[in-house]
């Protein structure tokens, strides 16, 4: 079984950026390369969030709950 993370990036304006992988160091490097157009645009995202899960349809799952939030207030309760 392939364990999967979901991930929170927030950028210091406030910004919040939502994924899932199974390779976290990986994904940080694509996302300090610019590889994903949003956190491109982002000014210094830092992780601030990070959960395992057992497999990448569980995380992807948890990925889409959050994203559905749509309120960043909902998102900062999550992170503390």
């Amino acid at each position: 079984m392939n364990r999967a993370d979901v991930y929170i990036l927030e950028d210091s304006n406030g910004m919040y950026y939502i994924g899932s992988t199974t390779d976290m160091v990986r994904r940080q490097k694509q996302h300090a390369n610019g590889h994903t157009l949003t956190t491109k645009k982002m000014e210094e995202p830092k992780l601030v969030l990070c959960q395992q899960y057992e497999t990448l349809a569980q995380a992807r799952r948890i990925e889409k709950r959050l994203k559905s939030l749509k309120r960043k207030d909902y998102i900062a309760m999550i992170i503390r």
